[in-house]
């Protein structure tokens, strides 16, 4: 259950945040820093599980990146 949530959650983090402060990179740095505090408390505990939250990341941040693209106004 952990791994499948290390999958989709913290992706969607970044997501979520990009959407609320509109800005991709502060949503990315948000989620970074949330995973990184759950890694400190101890509930990520193991390097696969980290890896699987990195990836999670990129992916996320990949898609919060075109979404503010296609959101940006056209000139």
């Amino acid at each position: 259950m952990k791994y499948i949530l290390a999958l989709l959650l913290p992706g969607m983090i970044v997501v979520f945040f990009t959407r609320v402060v509109y800005n991709h990179y502060l949503g990315l740095l948000l989620s970074v820093a949330l995973i990184a505090a759950s890694v400190y408390r101890g509930y990520t505990d193991t390097m696969p599980l980290i890896i699987i939250d990195a990836f999670s990341l990129t992916v996320g941040f990949y898609f919060a990146n075109k979404l503010v693209h296609r959101k940006a106004p056209k000139k």
